[in-house]
């Protein structure tokens, strides 16, 4: 499932930039309930219905990916019940202003797909042996194994990431070929773009150039990297914003160098987990630096020494990060960079949000407020 906003909020000003909305596919009305509630963790046993033939107002697979989370006496209600309930939870975070604009952009999208020829067709369909290092893929096989026998030993994850900075996560995940792929595929539909004098739409509110990559067939693609590859790494890794109910993702391509865009101001992304991965090609500067993780309340507060972090893209490397750490990218100084970027997003994580007020664990200046008054408390009882 693609959720296809693209906010990013900027660090300084507080400012947040306008989004684009999940694909809809009709314009029907849905109430709102307000007491519709999601599961915090899927039924992964669970067989999902098909909504293809439905009329719904949203993209059917979000409905398929939805169902995992729904409370176990909605599992066995009929689908046109279940549609309606999903509906309802969806339109909570969907303001009715921003359907429109939804409705716009699933039908700019299926312009694309209808009239845009893939250079390399074997980019759409997800082949582990062609996408990933061995290194990566052999890892990922053993957490599954190890999940289905409920070991506890050290996992397989742990032993090909690095953690340079907290939270902040390292490893090599791409093949060279598919690097070079990905970079001809995106430069074959800049180039139908530029032909047909058709406006792209950007990655996001803070990008000039780049493309999205769910807009031209790909989101099929992404979905089962998020959800069998990128999901079991952040159930074990980001467990506090939900690392295993990730449902949803916006996948783009950003550009740097001479006729793109330079850097990338310092920000926090529309995500509860972002991968970043360097496609490649030969440049020079273009560093993430990274100054903590931080909820909307302290979004602006001071950076701690012990949270700053440099990071050097390499091709073929990736970096998966909670979307509230925030960060930014120096100028590319030469050459030209691309980066393949997902956004994972999770349902219950923003339901969750809702309720949760003060002191998430994830928000550096929360924790460090939370522990000065246990300070202060136990100050003043031994007083």
């Amino acid at each position: 499932m693609s959720s296809d906003r693209r906010e990013m909020t900027v660090v300084g000003d507080g400012t947040v930039g306008g989004g684009v909305t999940p694909p809809v596919k009709a314009a029907a009305e849905v109430t709102v309930m307000p007491d519709l509630r999601l599961r915090p963790n899927p039924n992964n046993e669970h067989r999902p219905d098909n909504y293809d033939d439905l009329q719904l107002e949203f993209s059917p697979c979000i409905f398929s990916s939805l169902e995992r989370y729904l409370p176990l006496n909605m599992l066995s209600s009929n689908r046109d019940d279940k549609a309606k309930f999903m509906s309802g939870i969806i339109l909570k975070y969907l303001p009715r202003e921003e359907r429109a604009r939804a409705k716009r952009h699933m039908e700019y999208k299926q312009k694309i797909i209808s009239n845009y020829q893939p250079l390399h067709k074997e980019l759409y369909t997800l082949d582990p042996t062609f996408f990933f290092v061995p290194s990566f893929l052999k890892a990922i096989n053993e957490e599954r194994l190890r999940d289905k026998k409920i070991e506890k030993k050290a996992t397989s994850l742990k032993s090909i990431i690095s953690e340079p900075s907290p939270g902040v996560l390292v490893f090599d995940m791409l093949q060279p070929k598919f690097c070079e792929m990905m970079l001809s595929e995106v430069e074959n539909f800049r180039k139908w773009v530029k032909e047909i004098k058709f406006r792209i739409v950007r990655p996001n509110t803070m990008s000039n150039y780049g493309a999205v990559l769910d807009d031209f067939g790909l989101d099929s693609m992404l979905e089962s990297i998020r959800e069998d590859f990128i999901r079991p790494i952040s159930e074990e890794l980001f467990p506090d914003v939900c690392g295993s109910t990730l449902d949803s993702h916006h996948g783009f391509v950003v550009e740097y160098g001479k006729d793109r865009d330079a850097d990338l101001g310092f920000h926090v992304d529309d995500s509860e987990v972002t991968l970043n991965v360097c496609l490649g090609k030969e440049f020079v500067g273009g560093e993430l630096y990274f100054r903590g993780t931080r909820c909307e309340k302290h979004v602006n507060t001071d950076t701690k020494s012990e949270e700053t972090f440099d990071y050097c893209h390499k091709p073929g490397q990736a970096v998966l990060h909670r979307g509230r750490h925030r960060h930014g990218a120096r100028a590319t100084t030469s050459g030209h960079r691309v980066n393949m970027i997902l956004w994972c997003r999770s349902s219950a994580f923003r339901e969750i949000k809702t309720y949760q007020k003060e002191f998430p664990d994830w928000c550096g200046q929360c924790l460090r407020e939370k522990k000065e008054r246990q300070r202060q408390t136990l100050a003043a009882r031994k007083k």
